[in-house]
């Protein structure tokens, strides 16, 4: 336990310690459904959902999931974008007592076959456009059931009709299934499962709610255990900080998605605990978002500054009324004080930073977003019943105020622990304190800054990037002999995935065909943007690549370049 200085920093409108209920996540569902029946719980795309509909409809998909053997402790795998069908199947997974494990749609048959092995999931909810994808790596999982859904399935009339032709333009693709065997149709679940309550026994402490993945550079992706007592921790958390806020009144955007646990908590779960209206962008761009925040006028805006900066950027932005905004916590990388200060200024509203990981539900820390006094760079203070401190290399003791050390937290939404890697897990932690792996210090107030990545995880647009992973893939190419990944500095991604190679002797290959290969193999947003071939990389005097220097140079390149205006 530290002194906890930042505390005499908190608004009396900010708890220190706060009461939380020992209930199941889904519960807020139940109440919010039972409160509010007739409130708008989502729109989507013209479609409005009530709380009521959206309260039957888990119910209804858990009634389901059980008819087809999904019992208490199983994984069931979410692999959608923003849409109702996700927030839906996400609490009726959780009705069933089942466990949710999020899956990026983005992600190559390589990377589905991963996760669903490694999580053991046997059922997998996923878009028709994604099904050939899924129905290839079935032999390489325990998969049994595959259930599909379509944009088209909650779509008002006449986009419902219009929309299947659309999508066969841009994917080139239709796919046509029956709800017979191992394959469900979500439509027709919708039609015959019943809206029975679900009476599953349930453990606060122990329950897992979620295996959200993350990565690392020592090795594959990891199941991160997230229990219910984790989540409600910290979704409390975040309406305790969120005070000027108010219960069924305020509209929230929908922008990140719910397969990242920041898009996850901060969106869905709070929004379902406060019977808030959600805004839901199943594919995000620029234009769509500005028109949206025009007409819907949402009033709390979770995002990354990536999603602000390219809002502020916008040719048009003038045209359009983003007035009714008025809370936004930025995560997932930097916030830059200009962006901040112009995306106040075009909006009227608060825009802070805050810090946190997959591991932590997410979110740690936080600046404050109606206080008057500002701190440049920091990642705010620790979040009501949070601890953290700063230590040094195999130190119990905190480092002291202004010595970069590592950053170590302790609370109730810090996770169980990693599926099925227990050495791992105790390698996360430190005499109770979670290790984060980012390099920062504290002030003599008690705010906290982040001066570094210990590891060399990559944060390109709010996406986590994982060197290895992409080294790994290209390392399997015939003509590379050696190759290491980094993030380089980028005004508007926050950082960029580049790729340096040296190929083997008398092979050759161009960037073009590299890139046609890792698209083939990596999800969009990790395949390298830049690629500089070399003759040789730095190395240690044992044979270390050096990825630091590289990134070093990287960063003397655009140090005088400056920030997006």
């Amino acid at each position: 336990m530290t002194s906890k200085p930042w505390l005499d920093l908190y608004p009396a409108e900010i708890s220190k310690t706060l009461d939380y209920e020992r209930i199941p996540l889904q519960e807020f569902l139940t109440r919010s459904g039972k409160k509010y029946p007739e409130k708008t719980a989502m729109h989507f795309m013209g479609k409005d959902i009530t709380y009521k509909e959206f309260h039957e409809s888990s119910l209804k998909f858990a009634d389901y999931l059980k008819s087809i053997g999904i019992i208490k402790g199983d994984r069931v795998a979410i692999m959608l974008p923003n849409c109702p069908q996700n927030a839906i199947a996400f609490f009726g997974i959780l009705y069933a007592g089942a466990i949710v494990v999020q899956t990026n749609p983005l992600y190559t048959e390589r990377e589905v076959a991963y996760q669903m092995a490694d999580s053991g999931a046997k059922a997998i909810i996923t878009l028709d456009i994604l099904f050939p994808r899924v129905s290839k790596v079935i032999k390489k999982t325990e998969l049994e059931h595959l259930i599909i859904t379509g944009i088209k399935d909650y779509l008002p009339f006449p986009k419902n009709l219009i929309y299947p032709f659309i999508q066969k333009k841009e994917h080139g693709v239709t796919v046509k299934i029956e709800h017979r065997g191992m394959n469900h149709l979500f439509t027709e679940i919708m039609k015959t499962a019943k809206a029975a309550p679900s009476n599953e026994e349930f453990d606060y402490d122990e329950d897992i709610a979620i295996l959200q993945y993350t990565g690392g550079t020592t090795g594959p992706p990891k199941g991160v255990m997230l229990t219910h007592a984790n989540l409600i921790s910290n979704v409390k958390m975040c309406d305790e900080w969120l005070y000027e806020c108010k219960e069924g009144e305020e509209t929230v955007m929908g922008i990140l998605p719910f397969f990242h646990v920041y898009g996850m908590t901060t969106v869905l779960i709070l929004s379902v605990m406060l019977a808030n209206k959600m805004v839901l962008i199943p594919k995000f761009d620029f234009e769509t978002a500005l028109k949206t925040i025009d007409k819907q006028k949402p009033t709390l805006f979770p995002g990354a500054p990536t999603i602000y900066i390219g809002l502020l950027n916008h040719p048009e932005v003038g045209k359009y009324d983003l007035s009714s905004i008025k809370a936004c916590i930025s995560g997932s990388a930097a916030l830059p004080v200009e962006v901040q200060e112009k995306f106040e200024k075009v909006t009227g509203g608060k825009l802070v930073e805050g810090y946190g990981l997959t591991e932590t539900s997410p979110v740690t820390h936080a600046n404050f977003l109606w206080a008057t006094e500002r701190q440049k760079g920091s990642i705010g203070v620790p979040w009501p019943d949070t601890d953290a401190c700063i230590l040094g290399p195999d130190s119990t003791e905190p480092l002291p105020n202004g010595e970069i050390g590592e950053i170590v937290v302790k609370g109730p939404q810090v996770m169980k622990g990693y599926w099925n890697r227990p050495e791992d897990t105790e390698n996360t932690f430190r005499e109770g304190w979670l290790l984060t792996g980012d390099l920062g210090y504290m002030d003599d107030k008690g705010y906290f800054y982040v001066v570094d990545r210990k590891k060399d995880m990559i944060i390109a647009s709010g996406f986590n990037i994982y060197p290895r992973e992409i080294e790994e893939v290209l390392y399997e190419h015939e003509s590379i002999q050696e190759c290491i990944v980094a993030g380089i500095p980028d005004a508007y991604r926050g950082e960029t995935v580049k790729a340096y190679i040296v190929l083997k002797e008398g092979a050759t290959v161009t960037e073009e065909e590299l890139n046609k290969y890792c698209r083939e193999n990596l999800a969009a947003f990790k395949v390298p943007r830049l690629y500089e071939f070399r003759k040789e990389l730095p190395k240690t005097s044992v044979g270390k690549i050096l990825r630091r220097t590289l990134v070093d140079e990287e960063k003397k390149k655009v140090a005088k370049e400056p920030l997006p205006s």
